[in-house]
């Protein structure tokens, strides 16, 4: 393998939640009379956590959003967290047949509990051992995606120099963050969120290279 170390996001990358969360978005803010497809919601908000994407969502409304979006989010999110998030096709045996001393890491937006929970649903977890990294844990406020920083910490928990690394990235914020960090950078589109048009966007971020699917990713790293 060209590279000293791997660096994956999580969400939309390992697990197709960013397809289940964006169904669920988009079906409350067209229930609020704010029409919006899955897709739609894909591209405006893959990739944003918390405040950001709070903020992200009330502008695109125009107004707060509700106490009852955040009662139904956690009902779902209580749902997913009960019944586990099924792995994006391949990423599994991807994933076993990387050499075992190959340094590798998860670098999200989500909690380190969430990459943990669905990691054990998906057989995964002893797989990455201690290096879960996330962007509400492990950076400063504000530094998390689209900031470098999350990157920089993981290669740096890992023992692996940045430049010497690569990162697979399925979101628009992710991506520009992992450009910036100086990794070589995978836009992978191997979700089944990821829609006609979203590589195009991805190297237009400036990523190195496109995957389809595992398969290509094993291509690109071999």
């Amino acid at each position: 393998m060209k590279f000293e170390g791997i660096i994956f996001d999580f969400d939309g990358v390992l697990i197709e939640s960013e397809a289940l969360g964006n169904a669920h978005l988009a079906s409350y803010l067209t229930g609020i009379g704010h029409p919006i497809s899955q897709e739609e919601a894909v591209t405006r908000f893959t990739g944003l956590a918390g405040a950001d994407f709070i903020g992200a969502v009330e502008r695109w409304i125009g107004k707060a959003l509700g106490e009852d979006f955040y009662a139904s989010r956690k009902i779902e999110d209580e749902r997913v967290m009960r019944d586990g998030i099924d792995e994006v096709t391949g990423a599994i045996a991807f994933i076993r047949a990387l050499p075992p001393e190959l340094p590798r890491a998860i670098a999200s937006s989500s909690s380190t509990a969430w990459i943990a929970r669905h990691l054990d649903h998906i057989g995964l977890r002893d797989a990455f051992g201690e290096h879960l990294y996330s962007g509400k844990e492990h950076v400063a406020r504000g530094c998390g995606k689209p900031a470098p920083d999350l990157y920089l910490h993981a290669a740096a928990a890992i023992g692996v120099d940045i430049t010497r690394a690569a990162i697979l990235e399925d979101s628009i914020v992710g991506a520009t963050g992992a450009v910036a960090s100086g990794a070589y950078v995978i836009g992978f589109c191997g979700g089944s969120h990821c829609a006609t048009g979203h590589a195009d966007r991805l190297r237009a971020l400036g990523v190195h290279a496109i995957a389809q699917d595992f398969d290509e990713v094993a291509a690109l790293l071999a």
